[in-house]
């Protein structure tokens, strides 16, 4: 079993804490693929709670720096990545931008809204990551654009094999401050759910879209 660092123990508690992720294994949410889920995360939630949403931004910023070293510009992903994006480019005294899910219909139709030059190195700022697919869409962009993605971090990760692989694929390194696995082991040992329930979440995990709790 590996250990937990402070970030993702102090993150896992926190969402928790303040609801930003939901566990319900017994009666799982709907996603909007159509996946049932035990698990509900919402970290906008976080922007209304300070000493949260400050904690967040700074370790953020700083797994940047330590992963990445000097970066150019921050981009964050529609819509969820915008927020934390700015709150990062501003800790950092660095330019902004954020890509949107499709291009504008009417003026300019931008994709990316904001400054960018070509050459920039560029980290993009995502709150969510599940399989990465529209996290890599806003990559791509950036990259077309002429930008050097050197990376992608978020708050939280599920950890699924499909992103892993969906990152490799794309060559875009990846960093989260908490994940999947972390935040089942706060949830237990703070008794947000039964030591009984860890094996139905650890098997969601392992293959969501064919999940179905009934079956476990």
């Amino acid at each position: 079993m590996n250990y937990l660092n402070e970030v993702e123990q102090k993150v896992a508690e926190s969402l928790l804490q303040i609801k930003a992720i939901k566990l319900q294994p017994k009666s799982p949410f709907t996603w909007a693929s159509g996946w049932k889920s035990p698990i509900y995360c919402d970290n906008r939630v976080t922007l209304s709670h300070p000493a949260i949403r400050t904690y967040i931004r700074q370790k953020l910023s700083q797994l940047i720096q330590d992963e990445f070293g000097s970066v150019d510009m921050i981009s964050g992903v529609a819509t969820a990545g915008i927020p934390q994006g700015v709150l990062v480019a501003q800790d950092l005294g660095l330019p902004f931008s954020y890509v949107r899910s499709s291009a504008k219909d009417h003026g300019r139709q931008n994709l990316i809204e904001g400054e960018v030059i070509s050459g920039q190195r560029v980290v993009v700022v995502e709150d969510l990551v599940s399989t990465g697919k529209s996290s890599l869409v806003a990559v791509k962009a950036l990259r077309e654009a002429g930008c050097n993605v050197v990376g992608l971090v978020s708050i939280f990760t599920y950890g699924f094999d499909e992103a892993r692989k969906n990152f490799e694929d794309a060559k875009c390194t990846f960093h989260s401050l908490c994940n999947y696995e972390a935040l089942v082991r706060v949830a237990a040992t703070n008794s947000y759910i039964k030591e009984s329930e860890i094996e139905l979440l650890e098997k969601w995990r392992q293959d969501p879209a064919n999940w179905n709790p009934e079956l476990v």
